[in-house]
């Protein structure tokens, strides 16, 4: 599911709702029949956020940055972490950068750090903030085919927020347009490129 819309109409507010970062005013964010505010129900369904700056720590390796939350969470021994981890980077094509710092890293190869240490989580649900923003169009294309490929593959229930309409046209199965905190457009790619509604096309389509 890719959910589209103008800076500032709550795409991100969404996703920070979701994980339970966030608490809504009014009304409540259901995932899965539960309320997300709730605990319990990040027990119930594993999420997993891939922040749009990456939010790597700097202070570890990329190895070490993927193995925070097993060992955190104490969720297998360190044998089984490093299998964990290493199976994650050999996801993401990018075992050869296990040892580096995140600060010796291209903005693209923070966003698939980023993905693997989620995915080393185990997720059954996993949200992307701005997971193209700032990438050349052919990094764009490859974290857009490696959303795709944990979906398709690994069975990873997929929220993206992005500007990138390629991108949705691309990867989505369901698209959304939010404005002013409002689901204006839910429907599929081929309906989103031709939109009834003139803000819709506008946003897709803006006049110089």
């Amino acid at each position: 599911f890719v959910l589209m819309g103008p800076s500032g109409s709550g795409k991100s507010v969404l996703l920070k709702h979701i994980v339970g970062l966030e608490q809504p005013s009014s009304g409540r964010v259901l995932v899965d029949g539960r309320d997300a505010s709730r605990e319990d129900t990040r027990e119930h369904v594993h999420m997993a956020l891939v922040f749009q700056a990456g939010a790597l720590f700097n202070s570890l390796s990329v190895y070490d940055n993927l193995a925070l939350y097993p060992r955190e969470h104490q969720v297998a021994s360190e044998a089984g972490i490093r299998e964990k981890v290493m199976r994650a980077l050999q996801i993401l094509s990018i075992e050869g950068a296990a040892e580096k710092s995140p600060s010796e890293l291209s903005g693209g190869m923070k966003k698939r750090v980023a993905i693997a240490r989620d995915l080393v989580m185990e997720p059954q649900l996993m949200l992307y903030d701005e997971p193209t923003s700032e990438l050349d169009p052919v990094m764009s294309a490859t974290i857009s085919e490696i959303i795709a490929t944990l979906k398709d593959e690994y069975h990873v229930t997929s929220i993206v927020v992005s500007h990138d309409r390629d991108l949705a046209l691309a990867i989505a199965d369901r698209v959304g347009i939010l404005m002013g905190g409002k689901l204006v457009f839910l429907g599929t790619p081929a309906e989103l490129q031709a939109p009834k509604d003139p803000r819709i096309a506008d946003f897709l389509n803006p006049k110089i």
